[in-house]
């Protein structure tokens, strides 16, 4: 079992210009938490969304635990994050503006071993902002090879 729980959706800096990002606490069950722990989530294609003023996660993929019984949890269940009712107010006025959305960028379990979700206010990208993202990755990591 690994100590140190990090899983980033890459697809995330890619997709989206990452604007402001959040910290929030997700509620879970049991079987979730030591998914978790196991490193089986995918948070490619994941999104979050207010509902009645407060903020889930949605499409967060954390797989079955191996040795869960009948009461195992469903994979891609919407997960409530937890935060300050400011900075909830705060994020669901930005979400008004034109293209804004909020993405899960990180998964990570703390120092007192509760699993955190990094979110992200962000505005997609189009086509050609993608391509020049690719340039640059290209660029950056020729220019490495040459310096080693």
């Amino acid at each position: 079992m690994p100590d140190f729980i990090n899983i980033k959706n890459k697809q995330a800096s890619f997709e989206y210009y990452l604007i402001e990002k959040y910290v929030a606490g997700i509620q879970l069950t049991g079987t979730e938490i030591k998914s978790i722990r196991d490193g089986k989530v995918v948070l490619k294609d994941s999104f979050c969304v207010f509902i009645n003023h407060e903020l889930f996660a949605k499409n967060i993929h954390i797989s079955e635990y191996v040795f869960g019984t009948y009461n195992n949890h469903e994979p891609k269940r919407d997960r409530k994050l937890l935060m300050n009712k400011r900075e909830l107010k705060k994020m669901e006025g930005k979400l008004k503006d034109q293209g804004i959305t909020l993405v899960p960028v990180r998964l990570f379990i703390n120092d007192k071993g509760l699993a955190k979700l990094e979110i992200a206010l962000a505005k997609g990208k189009k086509l050609y902002d993608k391509r020049e993202t690719l340039k640059l990755k290209d660029t950056k990591r020729e220019f490495e090879r040459k310096n080693d």
